[in-house]
Protein backbone atom coordinates (compact mmCIF):
# COMPACT_ATOMS: atom_id res chain seq x y z
CA UNK A 1 0.00 0.00 0.00
CA UNK A 2 1.50 3.25 -1.17
CA UNK A 3 2.52 6.13 2.18
CA UNK A 4 -0.39 8.33 0.45
CA UNK A 5 -3.21 6.20 -0.04
CA UNK A 6 -2.36 5.24 3.71
CA UNK A 7 -2.66 9.11 4.92
CA UNK A 8 -5.39 9.36 2.52
CA UNK A 9 -7.30 6.64 4.85
CA UNK A 10 -6.83 8.10 8.18
CA UNK A 11 -7.18 11.83 7.45
CA UNK A 12 -10.61 11.00 6.02
CA UNK A 13 -13.19 11.94 8.55
CA UNK A 14 -15.65 8.98 9.49
CA UNK A 15 -12.69 6.28 8.53
CA UNK A 16 -12.93 4.77 11.88
CA UNK A 17 -16.48 4.50 11.91
CA UNK A 18 -17.17 0.12 12.15
CA UNK A 19 -21.28 0.83 11.81
CA UNK A 20 -23.39 2.64 9.14
CA UNK A 21 -26.17 2.38 7.17
CA UNK A 22 -27.78 3.20 4.02
CA UNK A 23 -30.27 6.00 4.86
CA UNK A 24 -33.80 4.84 4.65
CA UNK A 25 -35.98 3.48 7.51
CA UNK A 26 -39.50 1.96 8.25
CA UNK A 27 -42.07 5.05 8.57
CA UNK A 28 -44.05 4.54 11.30
CA UNK A 29 -47.77 3.73 10.36
CA UNK A 30 -48.87 6.92 12.01
CA UNK A 31 -46.76 9.17 9.63
CA UNK A 32 -48.18 6.92 6.65
CA UNK A 33 -51.71 7.59 7.56
CA UNK A 34 -50.87 11.76 7.41
CA UNK A 35 -48.96 11.19 3.78
CA UNK A 36 -52.18 9.23 2.87
CA UNK A 37 -54.63 11.83 4.28
CA UNK A 38 -52.51 14.28 2.51
CA UNK A 39 -52.77 12.30 -0.38
CA UNK A 40 -56.37 12.57 -0.68
CA UNK A 41 -57.08 15.99 0.43
CA UNK A 42 -57.72 15.74 3.88
CA UNK A 43 -54.48 16.81 5.38
CA UNK A 44 -52.58 20.06 4.76
CA UNK A 45 -48.82 20.95 4.06
CA UNK A 46 -48.76 22.28 7.64
CA UNK A 47 -50.44 19.18 8.62
CA UNK A 48 -47.87 16.60 7.20
CA UNK A 49 -45.15 19.50 7.90
CA UNK A 50 -45.89 18.92 11.27
CA UNK A 51 -46.33 14.48 11.29
CA UNK A 52 -42.91 14.32 10.00
CA UNK A 53 -40.56 16.81 12.49
CA UNK A 54 -42.07 14.59 14.91
CA UNK A 55 -41.43 11.42 13.65
CA UNK A 56 -38.06 12.21 12.86
CA UNK A 57 -37.90 13.69 16.33
CA UNK A 58 -38.60 10.21 17.33
CA UNK A 59 -36.38 8.08 14.81
CA UNK A 60 -33.47 10.05 15.50
CA UNK A 61 -34.06 9.74 19.28
CA UNK A 62 -34.44 5.70 18.47
CA UNK A 63 -31.07 5.55 16.96
CA UNK A 64 -29.38 7.37 19.91
CA UNK A 65 -30.94 4.26 21.95
CA UNK A 66 -29.70 1.62 19.75
CA UNK A 67 -25.87 3.43 19.86
CA UNK A 68 -25.90 3.88 16.25
CA UNK A 69 -22.79 6.29 14.99
CA UNK A 70 -24.18 7.71 12.22
CA UNK A 71 -28.05 8.69 12.03
CA UNK A 72 -30.62 9.59 9.34
CA UNK A 73 -33.88 11.25 9.50
CA UNK A 74 -35.06 7.84 7.82
CA UNK A 75 -35.43 10.07 4.32
CA UNK A 76 -39.62 10.57 6.35
CA UNK A 77 -39.54 13.67 4.17
CA UNK A 78 -39.37 11.46 1.02
CA UNK A 79 -41.65 9.43 -0.31
CA UNK A 80 -38.97 8.04 -2.23
CA UNK A 81 -35.15 7.62 -2.16
CA UNK A 82 -34.68 9.89 -5.59
CA UNK A 83 -37.31 13.03 -4.16
CA UNK A 84 -33.93 14.03 -2.88
CA UNK A 85 -33.63 15.15 -6.75
CA UNK A 86 -37.12 14.93 -7.89
CA UNK A 87 -38.59 17.73 -5.18
CA UNK A 88 -35.67 20.80 -5.22
CA UNK A 89 -35.48 20.76 -9.04
CA UNK A 90 -38.41 22.10 -11.74
CA UNK A 91 -38.20 21.35 -15.36
CA UNK A 92 -39.95 18.10 -15.07
CA UNK A 93 -43.87 18.04 -15.78
CA UNK A 94 -45.45 19.09 -13.09
CA UNK A 95 -47.38 16.65 -10.72
CA UNK A 96 -47.46 15.50 -7.26
CA UNK A 97 -46.63 11.96 -6.28
CA UNK A 98 -48.81 10.73 -3.30
CA UNK A 99 -48.38 7.90 -1.25
CA UNK A 100 -51.37 6.30 -3.39
CA UNK A 101 -49.50 6.38 -6.26
CA UNK A 102 -46.71 4.16 -4.64
CA UNK A 103 -49.21 1.76 -3.51
CA UNK A 104 -50.68 1.31 -7.02
CA UNK A 105 -47.40 0.97 -8.20
CA UNK A 106 -46.41 -1.78 -6.00
CA UNK A 107 -49.57 -3.98 -6.70
CA UNK A 108 -48.95 -7.64 -7.57
CA UNK A 109 -44.91 -7.45 -6.22
CA UNK A 110 -43.95 -10.35 -4.55
CA UNK A 111 -40.97 -10.31 -1.95
CA UNK A 112 -37.90 -11.58 -2.91
CA UNK A 113 -38.36 -12.24 -6.31
CA UNK A 114 -37.05 -10.15 -9.23
CA UNK A 115 -39.11 -7.65 -10.89
CA UNK A 116 -39.20 -8.42 -14.35
CA UNK A 117 -39.85 -5.03 -16.91
CA UNK A 118 -41.60 -7.20 -19.34
CA UNK A 119 -43.90 -8.48 -16.69
CA UNK A 120 -46.49 -5.72 -15.46
CA UNK A 121 -48.52 -7.62 -12.99
CA UNK A 122 -45.76 -7.45 -10.50
CA UNK A 123 -45.69 -3.69 -10.44
CA UNK A 124 -43.56 -0.77 -11.19
CA UNK A 125 -40.11 -0.10 -9.66
CA UNK A 126 -38.39 2.91 -9.54
CA UNK A 127 -38.26 3.34 -13.36
CA UNK A 128 -41.08 5.32 -14.67
CA UNK A 129 -40.82 7.45 -11.72
CA UNK A 130 -39.46 10.57 -14.04
CA UNK A 131 -42.11 12.77 -15.74
CA UNK A 132 -41.34 14.53 -19.22
CA UNK A 133 -39.23 17.58 -19.00
CA UNK A 134 -40.05 20.82 -20.25
CA UNK A 135 -37.36 23.06 -19.91
CA UNK A 136 -33.54 22.93 -18.60
CA UNK A 137 -33.82 20.98 -14.53
CA UNK A 138 -32.57 23.81 -12.00
CA UNK A 139 -32.37 24.01 -8.23
CA UNK A 140 -35.64 25.26 -6.96
CA UNK A 141 -35.32 24.25 -3.24
CA UNK A 142 -32.70 22.08 -1.61
CA UNK A 143 -35.17 19.49 -0.02
CA UNK A 144 -31.71 17.94 1.43
CA UNK A 145 -30.59 20.89 3.04
CA UNK A 146 -33.80 20.81 4.47
CA UNK A 147 -33.51 18.02 6.17
CA UNK A 148 -30.02 18.08 7.78
CA UNK A 149 -30.77 21.23 9.24
CA UNK A 150 -33.79 20.33 10.93
CA UNK A 151 -32.02 16.74 11.54
CA UNK A 152 -28.18 17.86 12.87
CA UNK A 153 -29.45 20.35 15.67
CA UNK A 154 -31.23 17.09 17.63
CA UNK A 155 -27.76 15.02 18.12
CA UNK A 156 -24.22 15.19 18.65
CA UNK A 157 -23.55 12.09 15.98
CA UNK A 158 -23.22 13.18 12.57
CA UNK A 159 -26.09 12.99 10.42
CA UNK A 160 -25.86 11.43 6.63
CA UNK A 161 -27.56 12.89 3.62
CA UNK A 162 -28.13 10.81 0.40
CA UNK A 163 -28.11 11.83 -2.78
CA UNK A 164 -29.16 10.46 -6.15
CA UNK A 165 -26.42 9.03 -8.40
CA UNK A 166 -26.28 11.40 -11.74
CA UNK A 167 -26.94 8.51 -13.78
CA UNK A 168 -30.07 7.31 -12.47
CA UNK A 169 -31.42 10.24 -13.56
CA UNK A 170 -30.25 9.57 -16.85
CA UNK A 171 -31.89 5.92 -17.60
CA UNK A 172 -34.60 7.12 -19.06
CA UNK A 173 -33.41 10.80 -20.71
CA UNK A 174 -34.71 9.39 -24.10
CA UNK A 175 -38.56 9.10 -22.67
CA UNK A 176 -37.88 12.43 -20.55
CA UNK A 177 -36.90 14.45 -23.41
CA UNK A 178 -39.02 13.76 -26.25
CA UNK A 179 -40.10 17.49 -26.33
CA UNK A 180 -36.31 18.13 -27.20
CA UNK A 181 -35.66 20.03 -24.09
CA UNK A 182 -31.68 19.13 -24.47
CA UNK A 183 -29.85 18.37 -27.66
CA UNK A 184 -28.40 15.34 -26.08
CA UNK A 185 -28.00 13.27 -22.94
CA UNK A 186 -24.30 14.97 -22.19
CA UNK A 187 -26.43 18.38 -21.94
CA UNK A 188 -28.06 17.39 -19.67
CA UNK A 189 -25.90 15.35 -17.45
CA UNK A 190 -24.36 18.83 -17.19
CA UNK A 191 -27.32 20.32 -15.57
CA UNK A 192 -27.52 17.68 -13.37
CA UNK A 193 -24.22 17.85 -12.21
CA UNK A 194 -24.73 21.14 -11.58
CA UNK A 195 -27.85 21.22 -9.88
CA UNK A 196 -26.34 18.29 -7.39
CA UNK A 197 -22.85 20.02 -6.80
CA UNK A 198 -25.09 23.39 -5.60
CA UNK A 199 -27.01 21.13 -3.62
CA UNK A 200 -23.87 19.81 -2.13
CA UNK A 201 -22.26 23.08 -1.72
CA UNK A 202 -25.07 24.30 0.76
CA UNK A 203 -24.94 21.09 2.76
CA UNK A 204 -21.25 21.47 3.29
CA UNK A 205 -21.39 25.07 4.09
CA UNK A 206 -24.17 24.40 6.91
CA UNK A 207 -22.01 21.87 8.11
CA UNK A 208 -22.71 18.24 6.80
CA UNK A 209 -20.10 15.89 6.61
CA UNK A 210 -21.12 12.88 5.61
CA UNK A 211 -23.13 12.82 2.19
CA UNK A 212 -23.95 9.60 0.24
CA UNK A 213 -24.46 8.98 -2.86
CA UNK A 214 -27.12 6.18 -3.79
CA UNK A 215 -25.98 4.62 -7.56
CA UNK A 216 -28.80 1.59 -8.50
CA UNK A 217 -27.39 2.04 -11.93
CA UNK A 218 -23.82 0.64 -11.37
CA UNK A 219 -24.95 -2.86 -10.87
CA UNK A 220 -26.79 -2.73 -14.44
CA UNK A 221 -23.31 -3.38 -15.63
CA UNK A 222 -22.93 -6.86 -14.48
CA UNK A 223 -26.18 -8.19 -14.70
CA UNK A 224 -27.31 -9.92 -17.99
CA UNK A 225 -30.96 -8.82 -18.69
CA UNK A 226 -29.80 -5.38 -18.70
CA UNK A 227 -26.97 -5.22 -20.24
CA UNK A 228 -29.00 -6.40 -23.22
CA UNK A 229 -31.68 -3.70 -22.59
CA UNK A 230 -28.47 -1.10 -23.32
CA UNK A 231 -27.21 -3.01 -26.05
CA UNK A 232 -30.51 -3.26 -27.82
CA UNK A 233 -31.16 0.49 -27.53
CA UNK A 234 -27.67 1.26 -28.57
CA UNK A 235 -25.92 2.16 -25.82
CA UNK A 236 -22.31 0.80 -25.17
CA UNK A 237 -22.27 -0.31 -21.43
CA UNK A 238 -18.75 0.06 -20.53
CA UNK A 239 -18.46 3.59 -21.88
CA UNK A 240 -21.86 4.60 -20.38
CA UNK A 241 -20.37 3.24 -16.99
CA UNK A 242 -17.04 5.54 -17.94
CA UNK A 243 -19.92 8.37 -18.02
CA UNK A 244 -21.16 8.06 -14.89
CA UNK A 245 -17.98 7.58 -12.75
CA UNK A 246 -17.13 10.91 -13.83
CA UNK A 247 -20.17 12.45 -13.54
CA UNK A 248 -19.93 11.32 -10.05
CA UNK A 249 -17.07 12.39 -9.13
CA UNK A 250 -17.63 15.66 -10.49
CA UNK A 251 -20.78 16.03 -7.72
CA UNK A 252 -18.32 15.70 -5.05
CA UNK A 253 -15.10 17.56 -6.35
CA UNK A 254 -13.40 20.10 -4.33
CA UNK A 255 -15.28 19.81 -0.53
CA UNK A 256 -12.82 18.92 1.97
CA UNK A 257 -13.85 18.05 5.32
CA UNK A 258 -16.84 16.04 3.83
CA UNK A 259 -16.77 12.53 3.99
CA UNK A 260 -18.44 11.09 0.45
CA UNK A 261 -19.66 7.32 0.73
CA UNK A 262 -21.63 5.78 -1.96
CA UNK A 263 -23.80 2.97 -2.30
CA UNK A 264 -24.34 0.13 -5.16
CA UNK A 265 -27.76 -1.56 -5.10
CA UNK A 266 -30.02 -4.43 -6.47
CA UNK A 267 -33.40 -2.97 -6.13
CA UNK A 268 -34.94 -2.36 -3.26
CA UNK A 269 -38.80 -2.06 -3.84
CA UNK A 270 -41.27 -3.67 -1.08
CA UNK A 271 -38.83 -6.49 -0.60
CA UNK A 272 -37.69 -7.08 -4.13
CA UNK A 273 -34.69 -6.79 -5.90
CA UNK A 274 -33.82 -5.84 -9.67
CA UNK A 275 -30.35 -6.92 -10.91
CA UNK A 276 -28.10 -9.64 -10.16
CA UNK A 277 -23.74 -10.48 -10.57
CA UNK A 278 -21.18 -9.87 -8.55
CA UNK A 279 -18.70 -7.23 -8.69
CA UNK A 280 -15.59 -8.91 -10.69
CA UNK A 281 -16.46 -7.87 -13.97
CA UNK A 282 -16.45 -3.53 -12.97
CA UNK A 283 -14.57 -3.93 -10.03
CA UNK A 284 -11.21 -2.87 -11.52
CA UNK A 285 -12.65 0.32 -12.38
CA UNK A 286 -14.98 1.16 -10.43
CA UNK A 287 -13.41 0.38 -7.38
CA UNK A 288 -10.44 2.55 -8.67
CA UNK A 289 -12.20 5.38 -10.82
CA UNK A 290 -14.93 6.99 -8.25
CA UNK A 291 -13.24 9.32 -5.53
CA UNK A 292 -15.92 8.95 -2.71
CA UNK A 293 -14.19 7.30 0.60
CA UNK A 294 -16.73 4.89 1.33
CA UNK A 295 -18.04 2.27 -0.60
CA UNK A 296 -21.29 0.44 0.94
CA UNK A 297 -21.53 -2.46 -1.08
CA UNK A 298 -24.44 -4.99 -1.00
CA UNK A 299 -23.33 -8.65 0.18
CA UNK A 300 -26.62 -9.82 1.72
CA UNK A 301 -27.39 -13.16 -1.04
CA UNK A 302 -25.35 -14.70 -3.53
CA UNK A 303 -26.64 -12.10 -6.43
CA UNK A 304 -23.82 -10.23 -5.12
CA UNK A 305 -20.56 -13.03 -5.88
CA UNK A 306 -18.18 -13.13 -3.59
CA UNK A 307 -15.59 -11.15 -1.85
CA UNK A 308 -12.74 -11.76 -4.25
CA UNK A 309 -13.34 -8.40 -6.25
CA UNK A 310 -12.14 -6.42 -2.49
CA UNK A 311 -8.72 -6.90 -3.39
CA UNK A 312 -8.88 -4.52 -6.22
CA UNK A 313 -9.91 -1.69 -3.64
CA UNK A 314 -7.63 1.22 -3.38
CA UNK A 315 -6.17 2.28 -0.24
CA UNK A 316 -7.67 5.58 0.62
CA UNK A 317 -11.38 3.56 0.44
CA UNK A 318 -13.45 2.17 3.84
CA UNK A 319 -15.95 -0.89 2.41
CA UNK A 320 -18.97 -1.20 4.08
CA UNK A 321 -20.19 -4.54 3.65
CA UNK A 322 -23.51 -5.39 3.42
CA UNK A 323 -24.17 -8.41 4.76
CA UNK A 324 -27.72 -7.87 6.78
CA UNK A 325 -30.65 -7.94 4.85
CA UNK A 326 -33.72 -5.04 4.70
CA UNK A 327 -35.75 -7.01 2.92
CA UNK A 328 -36.69 -9.67 5.54
CA UNK A 329 -37.58 -9.71 8.89
CA UNK A 330 -35.21 -13.19 9.77
CA UNK A 331 -32.25 -11.38 11.79
CA UNK A 332 -28.73 -12.89 10.84
CA UNK A 333 -26.76 -15.14 13.27
CA UNK A 334 -23.86 -13.04 14.65
CA UNK A 335 -21.08 -16.00 14.26
CA UNK A 336 -22.45 -16.40 10.53
CA UNK A 337 -21.64 -12.64 9.98
CA UNK A 338 -18.53 -12.74 12.35
CA UNK A 339 -17.58 -15.87 9.93
CA UNK A 340 -18.41 -13.46 6.18
CA UNK A 341 -16.42 -10.17 7.60
CA UNK A 342 -13.59 -12.59 8.25
CA UNK A 343 -13.46 -14.36 4.92
CA UNK A 344 -13.89 -10.85 3.11
CA UNK A 345 -10.76 -9.29 5.59
CA UNK A 346 -8.47 -12.47 3.57
CA UNK A 347 -8.96 -10.03 0.37
CA UNK A 348 -9.46 -6.56 2.53
CA UNK A 349 -7.82 -5.82 6.10
CA UNK A 350 -10.22 -5.58 8.68
CA UNK A 351 -9.49 -1.78 9.47
CA UNK A 352 -10.33 -0.98 5.83
CA UNK A 353 -13.86 -3.00 6.49
CA UNK A 354 -17.21 -1.44 8.50
CA UNK A 355 -21.09 -3.25 8.48
CA UNK A 356 -24.57 -2.22 7.64
CA UNK A 357 -27.84 -3.14 6.38
CA UNK A 358 -27.35 -4.37 2.40
CA UNK A 359 -29.70 -1.61 1.43
CA UNK A 360 -32.40 1.29 3.00
CA UNK A 361 -35.23 -0.37 5.22
CA UNK A 362 -37.70 1.77 2.92
CA UNK A 363 -36.58 3.10 0.03
CA UNK A 364 -40.17 4.22 -0.81
CA UNK A 365 -42.76 5.04 2.05
CA UNK A 366 -44.47 1.93 2.05
CA UNK A 367 -40.97 0.38 2.81
CA UNK A 368 -39.92 -3.54 2.76
CA UNK A 369 -41.78 -6.29 4.12
CA UNK A 370 -40.81 -6.62 8.03
CA UNK A 371 -41.37 -4.73 11.03
CA UNK A 372 -39.96 -2.35 12.60
CA UNK A 373 -39.10 -4.38 15.57
CA UNK A 374 -37.12 -6.48 13.30
CA UNK A 375 -35.40 -3.24 11.51
CA UNK A 376 -34.23 -2.51 14.98
CA UNK A 377 -32.70 -5.73 15.99
CA UNK A 378 -30.78 -5.87 13.12
CA UNK A 379 -29.11 -2.16 13.86
CA UNK A 380 -28.42 -4.61 17.40
CA UNK A 381 -26.50 -7.32 15.94
CA UNK A 382 -24.85 -5.20 13.76
CA UNK A 383 -23.53 -3.22 16.83
CA UNK A 384 -22.59 -6.15 18.60
CA UNK A 385 -20.73 -8.20 15.86
CA UNK A 386 -19.16 -5.18 15.55
CA UNK A 387 -17.94 -4.04 18.74
CA UNK A 388 -16.83 -7.64 19.01
CA UNK A 389 -14.70 -7.61 15.44
CA UNK A 390 -13.14 -4.17 15.72
CA UNK A 391 -13.02 -3.70 19.85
Amino acid sequence: MARSSVSALEETPLAKIRVDQVGSLLRPQELKDVYAWHGSGRASDEELRQAQDEAIRQVIARQEVHGLPVLTDGEYRRLNFQDSFAESVTGFLPGKQTLQFHEQRATGGKPLTRWDPDNPSQGEPALGYWRPLVERVRLARNLPLEEFRFSQPLTSSPIKITLLSPDRLCEEFDRQNTGGVYSDVEEFLADVISVERQIVTELAQAGCRYVQIDAPSYTSYVDSRSLERMRSRGQEPLRRMERSINADNAVIAGFPGVTFGIHLCRGNQRSMWHREGGYDAIAERLFNGLKHQRLLLEYDSERAGGFDPLRLVPGDKVVVLGLVSSKIARVENPGELRRRIEEASRYLSLDRLALSPQCGFASNILGNLLGEKDQWRKFDVIREVASEIWK
